[in-house]
This record gives structure tokens, C-alpha cells and sequence, in this order.
């Protein structure tokens, strides 16, 4: 045990002392919020080209010119369209927007005519499209002789309540919602955990080897010794770290929120993975909901959370990190030799993440529930299963396969890593990781 305590003291201490750890831990904070930063101030960036256009209106729909906007400036003309193309060459008009007489008041699609040489941005092309729309939907009310207070009372919107029928226990509105962000969230920390770490002990592996230094380390401590305070002493690196990473970003976005009072459009915008977590989101915040999600966050039983997360967390490290171990003990030199040898384990976690996203869509479905009991799936998905109160039976029928598969797993890097940690020269197979499972200490 001493032995394997200076190890894990030497592999943690050397990282967490580089100036390439400190910095990337201070610096990558700050790169994640200044790139938010950027990404919801270029979102919310409206075309700032000033345009003039003139509207010729066969129709006869518009009572009045539409209201201009910040950057486009609308007047009606009534001199016809080689008057107005006319003035459009000559630079008083940017475009001649052309309001076609409507043939059919129940039609459903209608087509306006832009003509200019100049492009029209699409922002500024949904604007004069929805100022359009407007008039027309004024118009065939009009002309339909329809009734506007019960046009506008069709709009219905449907909240579903939840009740229990057994407990005292009750849910709001936007439990599943909180849920699928808790649960998202800690599913893609397990994927970022596994990835980055289990490789950063897969190339510190085979460092080692092609520097010759674990030759020198081998005379003194056991092979498996070795792997395991080195799966040790990374994980801790990776657990401070992430500690660190944590409380810096929640700094950091609670000082951009503040500064330019960030809202949930803009960030889903920035961001095409959260656009449907963030539409939820939204619709709590135009339902005055945000009390409700707060309560929801306050009453989720993170007594239970944590620890499982926890435990899954070092279950699924340790899974992986022993794989990645045992493969960069058995390459070389060869870039293309570790590829291929690395393609199995990260394969398992990439669609791992995959069936995540699925999972805290419909945490119940056949596949959220055998996924979660998977060994190799389990650690991200179970994690991200957790705030849906998933029954017991489940979450200890995961444990106990992933727990049984980790010992497996272990027990197989153990004898890998101490035949693959001494050879060299030669290129190393499935089929010879396999022999060397059987080899004799």
C-alpha cells in the first residue's frame, strides 16, 4: 500500500504542479464564458444595413405604410413598378416590394415580389415577411367576415399537472423538464470525464514505455501496482479539476447573465445540441414558471443523486481508464497501431452519449432502461436516468453488473499491462492481447 500511495502521490502531484494544468484550469473557465459571450452577442446581432423600399400595393390591403423598422424604411408608392424600378436604380429606393392582388382570401400561400439588385439578408427578409403577413391576416378576417375576439380565442394551451395517486409527494409542471436538464447534464460531465482522462492515462502509458522510464519503475513496484496508482492519481487530477471547472463556470455565467441578461433563445441559438432542453427553458420562463423549476431543483433527492452519481462516476473511470491503460501499454511509436487498438473503448462511449440524449427524452423506453443496465453504457446513462426516479431494482442490477465487469476488466488490464509495459518491437494484435491474459507471472 505505501508503495502504491507514492505512486498515486507522484502521478497526481506532477500534474496538478505543471504550469500547463494550472493554466489550462484557469484559462478554459474563462474560454468557455468568453465564447458564450460572443456566441449570444452575435445571435442577438440584427443586419444594420438601412434600406429604403417602396411598396406598391395591387392588392389594396394596406390602409398605411407598414411600421419601419430599426433598419428598413417603408413607403407606399402608387406610381406603378417602372416608376419605382426606376428610383431604385437612381439610389432613392434599395428594393420595390410588390403586394400582388389576392385572388383567393382562403388561400394558405401567398407570394410578394422583391426586386433589386442588392441581396436581402434573411433577417431582415423574415421581417418584411412577418410585417406582410400581418396585413394579410387582417384581410382575410375581413373578408371572411370572421369574428376576431373568436379567432384569438382558438389559441388554447395545455398544461399537464401531475398528481400521485399513492404519497403526498407532489410534481409541478416543469418536473420532467428539470429533470432532463439534471440529468443531461450529468451524463455529458461522465462522457467529457471518460474521454479526457481515460486517454490522458493512455498516452501517459505509452510515453512512458517508448521513454524507456518504466523500465527503472518496474524493478521497484509491481506492474499492476503501477497501473492502478496511475488510474488513481489521473482520476484525482481529473476530480480537482472538474471541482475547479464548476465553481469558475458558475462564476463566470452568473457574471455574463448579469452583464448582458442572457436569455435562454440566444444560448439555444448558440448552441444546436441544447436547442431542446433550452426551448424548454423558454417555455418555463414565458410561463412564469422559473419559481416552480427552482422548487423542483430544491425537492429532486439528491441524497440519492449524488452518491450514485459518485459511484458511477469512479465505476465507469475505473472501467475505462484500466482499458486505455492496458492498450497504451501494448503500442509503440505507431500513431496508427493506437488508433486501431483505442477504436473499441471509445466506440462504447460515444454511443453511449448517443442513447443518453435519447434516454432523458423517455427515460422508461426499452432502451433507457437495458442501456442503464449495460456495463459499458451504464455509467453515462444511469447517471442521466437518476432524477427520473428509476426503480431500485434497476439501479442495483446496473450496479452489480458494472461492478462485476469492472473487476473483470481490471483483472484483464492488470495482465495486459504487465506483458505489453516490457515488449517492444512488435506489432500487437486482438488475438495476442489474448495470449497474453493466459501467460504465466
Amino acid at each position: 500500500m505505501k508503495k502504491l500511495w507514492l505512486i498515486i502521490q507522484r502521478e497526481y502531484m506532477s500534474r496538478v504542479t505543471k504550469k500547463a494544468f494550472i493554466l489550462g484550469t484557469i484559462l478554459t473557465p474563462l474560454l468557455i464564458g468568453g465564447l458564450i459571450f460572443l456566441q449570444v452577442k452575435l445571435v442577438g446581432y440584427k443586419d444594420d444595413n438601412f434600406k429604403r423600399i417602396a411598396v406598391l400595393d395591387e392588392s389594396g390591403i394596406l390602409k398605411k405604410a407598414p411600421d419601419n423598422q430599426k433598419n428598413i424604411h417603408f413607403s407606399l408608392f402608387t406610381e406603378g413598378l417602372d416608376k419605382a424600378k426606376k428610383q431604385v436604380v437612381e439610389k432613392q429606393f434599395n428594393g420595390v416590394l410588390v403586394i400582388p392582388k389576392i385572388e383567393d382570401a382562403t388561400s394558405q400561400r401567398f407570394t410578394i415580389k422583391y426586386y433589386s439588385d442588392e441581396k436581402l439578408g434573411n433577417d431582415m427578409s423574415d421581417d418584411i415577411e412577418s410585417k406582410i403577413e400581418d396585413f394579410i391576416k387582417d384581410y382575410k378576417v375581413s373578408t371572411l367576415g370572421l369574428d376576431t375576439t373568436k379567432i384569438k380565442a382558438l389559441k388554447t394551451r395545455i398544461e399537464i399537472d401531475p398528481d400521485p395517486i399513492e404519497g403526498d409527494e407532489d410534481a409541478s409542471t416543469v418536473s420532467g423538464l428539470v429533470a432532463m436538464a439534471i440529468g443531461g447534464m450529468m451524463g455529458f460531465f461522465m462522457y467529457l470525464s471518460v474521454f479526457i482522462y481515460g486517454m490522458m492515462i493512455f498516452r501517459s502509458v505509452m510515453e512512458e514505455k517508448t521513454s524507456r522510464i518504466v523500465e527503472v519503475m518496474i524493478s521497484s513496484v509491481k506492474p499492476f501496482q503501477l497501473m492502478l496508482g496511475k488510474i488513481i492519481g489521473v482520476g484525482a487530477v481529473g476530480f480537482t479539476q472538474f471541482v475547479i471547472w464548476f465553481i469558475l463556470i458558475g462564476l463566470i455565467m452568473t457574471g455574463i447573465s448579469t452583464m448582458i441578461g442572457t436569455d435562454s433563445a440566444q444560448i439555444a441559438a448558440s448552441n444546436p445540441q441544447m436547442n431542446a432542453t433550452m426551448q424548454g427553458v423558454q417555455e418555463v420562463q414565458a410561463g412564469g414558471k422559473m419559481e416552480l423549476a427552482l422548487t423542483e431543483l430544491q425537492n429532486q433527492n439528491w441524497w440519492l443523486i449524488l452518491p450514485m452519481f459518485f459511484i458511477f462516476f469512479l465505476l465507469g473511470y475505473f472501467m475505462y481508464a484500466s482499458l486505455f491503460a492496458a492498450v497504451g501499454s501494448a503500442v509503440g511509436d505507431d500513431q496508427g497501431e493506437a488508433q486501431s487498438l483505442t477504436l473499441p473503448i471509445t466506440i462504447p462511449v460515444i454511443v453511449a452519449i448517443y442513447i443518453m440524449m435519447a434516454a432523458v427524452r423517455s427515460p422508461d423506453s426499452s432502451l433507457a432502461v437495458w442501456s442503464s443496465i449495460f456495463p459499458l453504457f451504464s455509467p453515462i446513462v444511469m447517471p442521466a436516468r437518476l432524477p427520473f426516479h428509476p426503480p431500485a431494482w434497476q439501479i442495483a442490477l446496473s450496479l452489480t453488473f458494472l461492478v462485476a465487469t469492472v473487476i473483470g476488466l481490471v483483472w484483464i488490464a492488470g495482465r495486459i499491462y504487465r506483458i505489453g509495459i516490457l515488449m517492444y518491437g512488435k506489432k500487437v494484435t486482438f488475438k495476442e492481447l489474448g495470449k497474453w491474459l493466459f501467460y504465466k507471472d
